[in-house]
This record gives structure tokens, sequence and C-alpha cells, in this order.
């Protein structure tokens, strides 16, 4: 019902093939779009070059964006190769253990700072980078969590996080729609992903979603990824600053 032919797509966040930005890095390939994917570091580029080279990612860079510069190189080399942008997807979030896995109320000034920083104020950075970029329209993703309006054991400082990631996500909507540039929050029930496995009892969290969304089905990243595929289309572009519920109904119930 819609392509993305000759889109030229950013892709931030895989880590592995379990990665929700990989769900979403195939999603878009399938629909046309050409892709452009980072990795974090030297250490990650064993694991996200393949699958890159696999998608045929026309640029594959390292992406630390608490590295001075980085960020920069990459939005270069993307005007350098395709002169513009039309999709971006930021799915990086980080909180140092040690305040992840206490009470919020105890969470350090430094390490709260952070977490708000890597996973909240770098997808602003990478907007307004974008947005020159994106002459033509575009479509601006981010991912979060329930969490982030009700209280999930063990979430923790992540929650806090995630709402302010969600605010930003309708004020940046809200400022680029006359441009023409969407913005959304994907947010996804719990999966089972690298960054996922960082949260205390995880695994308990997976076995009460499955069992109270009305589908019993966890997302998956391939879910993740029909709806960026679809919301990144010229078919949605009247829609924007979503919070965009993938989760089997998880969210809608008590």
């Amino acid at each position: 019902m819609f392509s993305l032919e000759g889109r030229k797509a950013l892709v931030v966040g895989v880590a592995n093939e379990h990665s929700i930005a990989w769900g979403c890095a195939t999603a878009l390939k399938a629909q046309g779009a050409d892709l452009a994917i980072t990795y974090l570091n030297a250490k990650a580029e064993p694991f996200v070059r393949p699958l890159a080279e696999t998608a045929g990612a026309e640029i594959v860079l390292p992406l630390d964006v608490s590295r001075a510069g980085e960020m920069e190189a990459v939005f270069d080399a993307v005007r350098d190769r395709w002169g513009r942008l039309d999709i971006l997807l930021h799915s990086i979030a980080f909180a140092p253990r040690q305040d992840l896995h206490g009470r919020v109320v105890d969470c350090s000034a430094e390490g709260f700072a952070q977490a708000m920083d890597i996973s909240v104020h770098s997808f602003l950075r990478m907007i307004r980078l974008a947005e020159p970029l994106m002459t033509d329209g575009g479509t601006c993703l981010s991912v979060s969590f329930f969490g982030s309006e009700r209280v999930v054991r063990h979430y923790n400082m992540m929650g806090p996080v995630k709402a302010a990631l969600e605010s930003v996500v309708r004020y940046a909507a809200a400022e680029l729609g006359e441009k023409g540039i969407t913005v959304h929050a994907l947010s996804p029930g719990p999966l089972k992903t690298r960054a996922a496995s960082g949260i205390d009892h995880f695994d308990e969290l997976l076995d009460a979603a499955s069992a109270r969304a009305p589908t019993h089905h966890l997302a998956t990243i391939e879910d993740v990824g029909a709806m960026a595929a679809f919301l990144a289309s010229r078919e949605a572009r009247n829609q924007t600053g979503g919070i965009h519920a993938i989760d089997g109904g998880f969210s809608i119930t008590a």
C-alpha cells in the first residue's frame, strides 16, 4: 500500500540482530529505503557491520553520542553521499547500572544527567542536524516504553527519562510540522533486546506482559519495524507527535 523507494534513512542504535533498530532497518529496506547504519564503537562493529552489509547499507559509521564530533561526522557523510535525509531512526538509551538498579529518589545527579543526555538530548541533537537535510519533509522516530507514563517495577529511573523523551517528541513535532517533518515515538511492549537485559527481573516483566496483553503475544522487532516503515511513508504525512503503542494491547489493560 505504500513505498519508501528512493527514500534515505539513517538508523542509529543497531547492536545486533535482536535490536529494535535492526527490526526497523530491515522493514525500511524491505519497502525500498536506502540505509545508513551506525555502530557504537570498535567493540560493536563486528556485530553490526555484517548486518549493515547484508542490508546493503550505503553508509556504515561509528556513532557514540557522548563523543564530540562523531554525530556531526555521520550527518556530514549523509550530506556528502545523498545530499538529503528523509528518515531518522533514533534507538539508543543508557543509564549507569548503579542508578538504574536503585530507587529513582536515590539516583545520582551525574547518572540522571548522563541518562538524559544519551537517551533524550541526543535525539534533539540529531533532529537539529537532520532538519536542514530534510528539504522535502521527513520523519524522525525514537523509541520509548510504557514505563514513561505508568510505574513499571524495576524500570526505575528510565521511566522519567522516557517521559522526557515523549515530551520532546511532542514539542519537536509542533515546531517542525510546518516544514513537513513529522516526529514520533515507537512504544513497544517488553521484548528481548540487549538493552532490556540490563533491567532487573526482566524475564518476569516479559511473562507478565504476555499474560496481560489481550493478544497474549509479546511485540517483536518486526512489529516495531512495520510501524516505523508506515510512519515514514508519505501516506502517514499528516500524523505527527504520536506515541505509538506496539504491544498487543498491553498498555490498555489495568
